[in-house]
C-alpha cells in the first residue's frame, strides 16, 4: 500500500510538472483543448489541464528570412532568365499562421514565383536589369496583401540574382566592351581637343606678349634716338654759339686793340691768299686796297669767278689726294 501511494504521488507530481509551461521571449504557443483551439500563450509562465490541453504549435515571432531558389521567368521581349529572391517576413498572428494555410513557407514560395513572373512579363530585358527597386516594391506590396490572411507580414523582398542566358550575357559583355571603348575614344578625343585649345591659346598669348615686347622695344628705341638727336642738336647749337662767340670775341679784341690800316691790309692779303689757292683763273684785285669795302667786293667777285670757272687742259686739282695739300675745303 505505501508503495502504491508513493507511485501515485510521483505520477501526480510528474503530471503537475508537465502541465507547467514557460514561453520564452519572441515566441508564442498555440494551445488546443480536445483538438480545438483553446488559446495563444505569450511570454511567461502558463498552466494547462492535464490530458485535455496540449501545445499544438510553437511559433517564432522574430523576423525571418526565406531564400528561394532561382525561378525561370520570361520577359516581355521573350527572353528567358532565372531570378532568385529573398523574402524577409514576420509572423504577426500565431493563430492565423497555425490555421490559415497548411504549409506557409511553400505557399510563400509559390506566391513569390507567380508574382515575379507577372511583374517580369510586363518588362523588357533592359528594364528588368535596371528596375530592381521597382520590382522589389511591387512584389512586397503583392505578397503583403496575399499573406495577411495567414498572419504573416512581408517586410522586404529583394532580387538576389538575375541570371540571363549565356548568349545574352556574351552580347551584354560585348556591348559593355564597345561602350567602354567608345567612352575611352571620346575621352581621348576630348583630351586632345582641350590640349590643342590650350596650346593654341598659349601660342596666341605668346604672340601677343612678343608683339607687346617689340612695341615697347621700338618705343624705347625711338625715345633713345629722339633723345640722341636732341642732344646732337643741342651740341651743334652750342658749338655754333661758341664759334660765333669766338668770332665776336676776335672782332672785339681787334676793335679793343685799335688795329690800324696796315693790320687790316695784312688780313685782306691773307684772305686773297686763300682765294688764290682755288681753281679760279682770274683774280680781281682792288687798285688801292684802301678800304674794307673794296676788299669785300674783290673777295665776292673772286668767289663767283671760282664757281663759274672750268679747269683747263693740264689742270691738276690742288686738293687731289696725292697732292698733300692740307687746307682744302671740306666736301
Amino acid at each position: 500500500m505505501p508503495v502504491l501511494v508513493g507511485i501515485l504521488v510521483v505520477l501526480f507530481l510528474g503530471v503537475l510538472v508537465s502541465c507547467i509551461k514557460v514561453v520564452p521571449q519572441a515566441n508564442a504557443y498555440i494551445v488546443e483543448r480536445l483538438g480545438a483551439y483553446q488559446s495563444t500563450w505569450s511570454v511567461g509562465l502558463h498552466l494547462k489541464l492535464p490530458f485535455f490541453d496540449k501545445v499544438a504549435r510553437r511559433v517564432n515571432l522574430k523576423e525571418q528570412v526565406a531564400d528561394f531558389p532561382p525561378q525561370p521567368v520570361i520577359t516581355k521581349d521573350n527572353v528567358t532568365m532565372r531570378i532568385d529572391t529573398v523574402v524577409f517576413y514576420q509572423i504577426t498572428d500565431p493563430k492565423l499562421y497555425a490555421y490559415g494555410v497548411e504549409n506557409p513557407m511553400q505557399a510563400i514560395e509559390n506566391l513569390t514565383a507567380t508574382t515575379l513572373r507577372n511583374i517580369i512579363g510586363d518588362l523588357e530585358l533592359d528594364e528588368t536589369l535596371t528596375s530592381r527597386e521597382t520590382i522589389n516594391t511591387k512584389m512586397r506590396a503583392t505578397l503583403d496583401v496575399a499573406t495577411d490572411p495567414w498572419g504573416i507580414k512581408v517586410n522586404r523582398v529583394e532580387l538576389k540574382n538575375i541570371i540571363p542566358p549565356a548568349e545574352i550575357q556574351n552580347a551584354m559583355e560585348k556591348q559593355m566592351k564597345a561602350e567602354r571603348e567608345r567612352r575611352e575614344a571620346v575621352t581621348r578625343a576630348e583630351g586632345d581637343k582641350k590640349a590643342r585649345i590650350l596650346e593654341a591659346e598659349g601660342n596666341k598669348e605668346s604672340a601677343i606678349l612678343n608683339a607687346e615686347a617689340e612695341k615697347q622695344a621700338m618705343i624705347l628705341h625711338a625715345d633713345a634716338h629722339k633723345q640722341k638727336m636732341i642732344l646732337e642738336a643741342e651740341g651743334q647749337a652750342e658749338a655754333i654759339l661758341k664759334v660765333q662767340q669766338a668770332k665776336a670775341d676776335g672782332i672785339k679784341l681787334l676793335r679793343d686793340a685799335g688795329a690800324d690800316a696796315a693790320v687790316l691790309k695784312l688780313k685782306s692779303l691773307e684772305a686773297f691768299e686763300k682765294v688764290a689757292d682755288g681753281r679760279a683763273t682770274t683774280i680781281l684785285l682792288p687798285s688801292d686796297l684802301q678800304g674794307i669795302a673794296s676788299v669785300g667786293t674783290a673777295l665776292s667777285q673772286g668767289m663767283k669767278a671760282t664757281a663759274n670757272a672750268q679747269p683747263g687742259p693740264g689742270y691738276k686739282d690742288a686738293c687731289a689726294p696725292d697732292t698733300g695739300y692740307e687746307d682744302c675745303p671740306a666736301e
